[in-house]
């Protein structure tokens, strides 16, 4: 057995970028941290766009689920994900998950839905080798970094730098492949390998 999941990967330039924002952040909001809260911020080499968690797989499933992902998603057409602001789930006031992601607009419009359409595929398939489908509705978005302690000080303090309020013109990820990661809990962290990676659109 593994523990997996499938994830859109970002670029080299791109996660230099986020590397940026996040050094950003970091200097706009720990300033205004109080008392005993305390963030750990995914290291930008790790940073990706989970599409689905599957949880623990066997290992004979993993060419059954590729084959299934490229009639999923072979002829979907590709899309940019737009990074324009900073959240917090499940909500900013009291954050557990500080991310990336597009805008509100953007998520009312016609790429949003593409993007949509290329989850509900990669979802069918999956469903169809009989893994559990998500229950909440999809929300791409990229963690940047996870509260341990102290929600509400996090939160206090990104409504006092004005993060939140302020656009961004970081550019956007491609959603051209997706790939399946395993994923290995250590000590130190999360330790991830990419086992494949499928095609959007070939």
């Amino acid at each position: 057995m593994i523990r997996a999941f499938l994830a859109v990967e970002p670029s080299q330039k791109l996660r230099a970028e986020l590397a940026q924002v996040q050094q950003e952040l970091k200097r706009n909001i720990e300033p205004e941290m109080k008392g005993d809260a305390r963030i750990s911020w995914v290291r930008p080499d790790k940073v990706h766009l989970t599409v689905k968690f599957l949880g623990d797989m066997d290992e004979q499933m993993i060419e059954s689920l590729r084959l299934a992902l490229e009639q999923a998603i072979g002829r979907q057409p590709k899309v940019n994900l737009p990074l324009e602001r900073f959240g917090g789930f499940p909500r900013p006031q009291s954050p557990r998950v500080l991310w990336i992601g597009p805008s509100e607009n953007w998520e009312k419009g016609a790429e949003a839905k593409r993007v949509t359409e290329i989850h509900g595929a990669i979802e069918r398939a999956c469903e169809g080798l009989n893994f559990l489908r998500e229950a909440k509705p999809f929300s791409p978005h990229l963690t940047l970094a996870r509260v341990k302690a102290g929600e509400r000080q996090v939160g206090d303090a990104l409504a006092k730098s004005g993060v939140l309020d302020r656009p961004l013109s970081l550019g956007s990820l491609a959603v051209e492949s997706v790939v399946l990661m395993k994923s290995e809990l250590r000590p130190t962290g999360s330790v991830y390998t990419k086992l494949w990676e499928v095609k959007i659109g070939e």
